[in-house]
């Protein structure tokens, strides 16, 4: 059976999360908590072919039970049950704004918390293992619904999971992704910002793509890049990660990063990597 478990913050996405598993044909069961589990997973292997691929979701509407979580997942592991853990965050600006625009109480506002902002703190608190057993963690602060689908998707397409390499470019002057394992600087390279005809393009538009590695500085960098990225999603791989991000900024997440991004996942797939390519500020 193949077994997702996705945990997160209030606000973060998880429910677009598993509507995407959904989409790929995973049982999904919402908000379980944690002390069921194990009897779930033993209800899962009374119908097998029914309950190939499962997907459930764990969260702080669990309450105090959340406690027991990690319990729970290690109680799971000990009776030979592998699962892949995947956590969605936010920053909690973010997470504001969207409850602001909901109108829905968070989870923990029933108790001793009175506001958002006091129930986002405990709620940190009360997930933080669960983050740091994380196989996959994806922050959505910048991310569109569609996107978080598409990402989440990328992960489990075909039945298995493979290494899966992120190769995300971004902007500088929107923050480096918190997600980041690898990040290279690309301010330093030829702008196409200052080519009037390139200015409104992205590095999605072959001129743009063919401006950036027309000089020497940008090919000869990208061949270390090659190098090390492949160096380091090997040793990534080797300790048993199940993801890795290899973040490429440039100052707006247009032009250089954008190449960058799209020349990387092209090698990087070349080498049988399960690779996302995700532009996170071209639209911006």
């Amino acid at each position: 059976m193949e077994l997702v478990i996705i945990t997160g913050m209030s606000g973060a996405g998880k429910s677009n999360a598993v509507n995407a598993l959904e989409d790929l044909g995973f049982y999904c069961v919402d908000n379980l908590p944690p002390k069921l589990l194990e009897n779930f997973l033993e209800l899962c292997a009374e119908l097998p072919g029914e309950m190939d691929r499962v997907a459930i979701v764990i969260d702080v509407r669990s309450g105090e039970m959340l406690r027991d979580m990690e319990r729970c997942l290690q109680q799971i592991e000990n009776n030979g049950h592998k699962y892949h853990l995947v956590f969605l965050d936010c920053e909690d600006e973010t997470i504001l704004h969207r409850y602001k625009e909901t109108r829905r109480i968070h989870p923990l506002m029933n108790g001793d918390c009175t506001t958002i902002k006091q129930s986002l703190v405990e709620e940190r608190a009360l997930l933080e293992s669960a983050r740091q057993r994380a196989d996959y963690y994806i922050d959505t602060t910048l991310i569109k619904a569609g996107q978080l689908k598409g990402r989440v998707a990328s992960l489990f397409t075909g039945g298995s999971v493979a290494m899966a390499v992120q190769c995300m470019s971004f902007g500088f002057k929107y923050g480096i992704p918190p997600e980041a394992d690898y990040v290279l600087d690309l301010r330093s390279l030829p702008n196409p910002f200052y080519v009037q005809d390139l200015k409104n393009k992205t590095g999605m538009d072959q001129p743009v793509y063919d401006y950036v590695f027309s000089f020497a500085e940008s090919n000869k960098l990208f061949e270390l890049l090659q190098q090390m990225s492949e160096m380091l999603v090997e040793l990534a791989a080797a300790e048993g990660r199940s993801q890795f991000t290899i973040a490429l900024g440039c100052t707006g997440g247009h032009h250089r990063s954008v190449s960058f991004a799209r020349r990387l996942g092209r090698y990087l797939q070349q080498k049988d990597y399960n690779v996302l390519v995700h532009h996170r500020d071209i639209e911006k």
